[in-house]
């Protein structure tokens, strides 16, 4: 498997910013979600304290609440979670839990007991209630506490994602000391004044649940004290290792070590190797370390093999049955060089005053049916993570490279979306329907490039082919000049390409090329995705839709004004359409500001999400949206294909095997697969980035200044797809001080402004790959003509 093409364009699949190495956090930014603790295990504080509490009875006077909880279970002593809440909500007071087992009538129930005891380990890690130090439980809201997400930073400070959303709690690295990214905590929040703002500061009460069981780093012995560096650069505890917990690593190996004690304000964290991985240097390991830092499902479980084995290697006589026969249309895949499943054909031909374009998708939910183990391992992995030179797939490779990848000329299982369009690229009427088909070739974006561009040798070994690749090629003109007119953006912010040399080292990180082949299989994935979506509103099956929502006042004000600055106003007022940005962008593009002006537009979008409601896409400008076109690769496909199936074979939304409620929890978890799954792979291409760049330190370098922060300004560098940093206090003997109003560094002495888009001459002076950070030193800076 290799990284596949786009299907719905550059501003949906990518567009917040991750923060860059060595960027103070910034209030109101979400930070990466933490990983989930293992249930039943709370905090062995809480634990010991609850235990303490059943021992001790308190008088009954006092303990009665004022009022009688509300709620049918909590009258008949059920130990739900509503119950449990009223009761607490009832008392006005913290309550122990022999109180609560009292109020809710289980206090002789040893089960009843056991069941509250559960609710309240939920309601703790939920951050809805917590269990103070004398072992009583009272509600987070009553209190000054907030809950929520620990959010690390490489330089020791962290901060809170709150539950309950809004501006982030700044969390000093004293208080980081006893907590480590990925946390659940409540905290104390006070306002401090800062510059133009106020910051909320916070101090951790309780940890309500650990995020952390283990961690991948770097193991180290000095004078014989061995301990771990995380590789994880948000991560900055060491974790002392003690003597028979090394398992024979060597010091420099770079190692997974399972926490055995979690840092406090006392003491140090305490973990054991459990496993380890090899030397920094070796092959790949870049890839091992992020798999496990980011905790990306990477083992298969034995049942799920086997399940995808029985199967076999070829498509079964049975499973061709009620299926409409398409294996006589040219279908053809096109796909990168280096693809090996292919879940998407394509054949275009001439029809009555427009075109007819079918679109067959592989039916992967022919074989993965819900509640398979196939299926639990699907929904757990989410989607595939693609590395540079590796996949970890979503399904076993029997499946996703061999059954269900549409391999040429074998027959394969597949669901076509059959539509019919008119000469202006809009589409009339659409079907789908199960099908049997056989792709006639597999080719690439280049050698159909090389087709249409006129190369004989190509047009002569596929000369059958010619004709419906022109028809596809004439039809992407329409379908290109509708997603014009109806202002959709284009942001072809170019993605890396690492070069390997034989060595396996990094030799280059170029661009990758964006030939007409991507943008033609693209605007033709983009019309499936659409009429998967209108079919699953109009039958109202519970199905997840990709929902990209529009940017708010904040940043549409902030991308406003710096690109105002920069000569390139964005229309619209406080509200833009998609076509304010598109022309933004159209206005742009070909200067030197071009790649300026579109980093900027990307990070004032919001990402785009899986939601159960059809809430549309502002990147594509499109009311209606839904990914069908790769379920080998994604799970929200496969629940878009299994909804689409259920209607085919006569079913109705209340026979389906999912409802509204369960869908809603899918596209939290899918959208927080997908958020990690980009994480994960940001994060190895930003440590190959510092290990192509380990062997230019010393270098000159040209470049342009694409980011500006209070602690230094950002550079793109020429030659390469890589960015590095200035440190303020590497610009000259000057105090520089950001202003937002201008998006500039100006020196306070000298008046010396550093802007986007400047022109600069840098010096690569140091490379931290552990902590995926590359310093620079400036040489020359010329500013841009204004």
């Amino acid at each position: 498997m290799s990284p596949k093409k786009p299907t719905e364009g550059s501003p949906s699949s990518r567009t917040r910013r991750r923060r860059k190495p060595g960027e103070p956090g910034k209030p109101g930014k979400p930070g990466k979600p933490g990983k989930p603790g293992k249930p039943g295990q709370p905090g062995q504080q809480r634990k010991k304290k609850a235990q303490k509490a059943r021992g001790k009875t308190e008088a009954r006077s006092n303990d009665r609440p004022r009022r009688k909880p509300a709620g049918r279970r909590a009258r008949t002593g059920g130990a739900d979670a509503r119950a449990v809440l009223d009761v607490l909500e009832a008392a006005q007071r913290p309550l122990r839990l022999d109180a609560i087992a009292r109020n809710l009538g289980s206090a002789r129930s040893e089960s009843s007991r056991q069941q509250l005891e559960r609710v309240l380990d939920e309601l703790t890690r939920s951050g809805k209630v917590l269990a103070n130090r004398r072992g009583a439980f009272l509600l987070i809201d009553r209190t000054a506490l907030r809950s929520g997400t620990v959010q690390g930073h490489p330089d020791g400070f962290g901060f809170v994602v709150l539950d309950e959303g809004g501006d982030d709690v700044y969390l000093s690295p004293k208080e980081m000391r006893q907590v480590f990214h990925g946390d659940r905590v409540a905290v104390r929040v006070r306002e401090r004044p800062g510059r133009g703002r106020t910051r909320l500061e916070g101090r951790i009460a309780e940890v309500l649940e650990r995020g952390v069981s283990e961690l991948v780093g770097r193991f180290q012995l000095e004078r014989g004290v061995s301990s771990m560096l995380p590789s994880d650069p948000k991560q900055s505890h060491h974790v002392l290792i003690p003597p028979d917990g090394r398992r024979g690593a060597r010091n420099g190996q770079i190692v997974v070590v399972e926490i055995t004690r979690h840092p406090s304000p006392a003491s140090e964290a305490l973990g054991r190797v459990k496993e380890i991985l090899g030397e920094a240097t070796d092959p790949e390991m870049e890839i091992e370390i992020a798999v496990r830092t980011f905790g990306i499902p990477h083992v298969w479980p034995e049942e799920v093999l086997a399940e995808a084995a029985a199967f076999g290697d070829k498509v079964r006589p049975r499973d061709k049955r009620d299926r409409e026969d398409l294996r006589d249309l040219p279908l053809v895949t096109i796909d990168g060089a280096d693809a090996r499943d292919f879940d998407d054909a394509v054949y275009v031909e001439p029809a009555r005053n427009g075109w007819r374009l079918i679109v067959a998708i592989a039916d992967v939910a022919h074989y993965v049916q819900p509640g398979s183990a196939l299926d639990e391992e699907a929904r757990r992995r989410g989607t595939s993570v693609y590395f540079p030179r590796r996949v970890v797939p979503m399904l076993p490779e029997s499946l996703s490279n061999g059954l269900c990848s549409l391999n040429p000329n074998v027959d394969r299982l597949a669901v076509a979306c059959d539509m019919r369009l008119d000469d202006r690229g809009k589409v009339l009427r659409s079907r789908f329907v199960k099908a049997i088909i056989r792709s006639h070739a597999r080719l690439t974006y280049e050698r159909v490039d090389a087709i249409l561009g006129g190369d004989e040798g190509e047009r002569a070994a596929n000369d059958a082919l010619i004709e419906p690749l022109e028809n596809l090629e004439s039809l992407y003109r329409k379908l290109a000049s509708a997603r014009r007119r109806r202002g959709a953006l284009e942001l072809d912010q170019p993605e890396p390409r690492f070069v390997f040399g034989s060595d396996e080292s990094v030799t280059g990180v170029v661009p990758a090329v964006r030939l007409e082949s991507h943008r033609m299989i693209e605007e033709s994935m983009i019309a499936a995705n659409v009429e998967a979506a209108r079919h699953l509103e109009r039958d109202r099956m519970p199905a997840l839709f990709r929902v990209h929502d529009g940017p708010d006042e904040d940043r549409v004000r902030d991308l406003r004004r710096t690109t105002g600055l920069l000569g390139y106003p964005l229309g619209g007022g406080d509200e833009p359409a998609p076509r304010h940005f598109a022309k933004l962008l159209r206005d742009v593009q070909g200067t030197p500001e071009a790649p300026v002006v579109t980093v900027l537009t990307l990070r004032s979008l919001s990402r785009a999400v899986y939601r159960a409601d059809c809430g549309g896409h502002f990147g594509l400008a499109l009311d209606a949206y839904a990914h069908f076109t790769s379920p080998i690769r994604r799970y929200p496909d496969l629940l878009v294909h299994r909804a689409l199936g259920h209607v085919l074979a006569g079913g109705k939304r209340h026979d389906y095997a999912h409802d509204l409620p369960a869908m809603k929890s899918l596209g939290q978890l899918c959208s927080l697969n997908e958020r990690r799954a980009d994480e994960a792979s940001w994060d190895v291409q930003a440590w190959l980035k510092c290990r192509y760049m380990e062997k230019r330190v010393g270098e000159s370098l040209d470049g342009r200044i694409t980011g500006l922060a209070e602690f230094g300004l950002f550079v793109q560098f020429d030659d390469a797809l890589v960015e590095g940093m200035i440190h303020v206090s590497e610009l000259d003997a000057d105090y520089y001080e950001f202003r937002p109003d201008s998006h500039s560094l100006v020196g306070r002495s000298s008046g010396r402004k550093f802007q986007l888009g400047d022109r600069v001459r840098v010096r690569c002076a140091a490379v931290r790959t552990d902590e995926r950070k590359i310093d620079l030193s400036l040489e020359e800076h010329t500013p841009r003509r204004r």
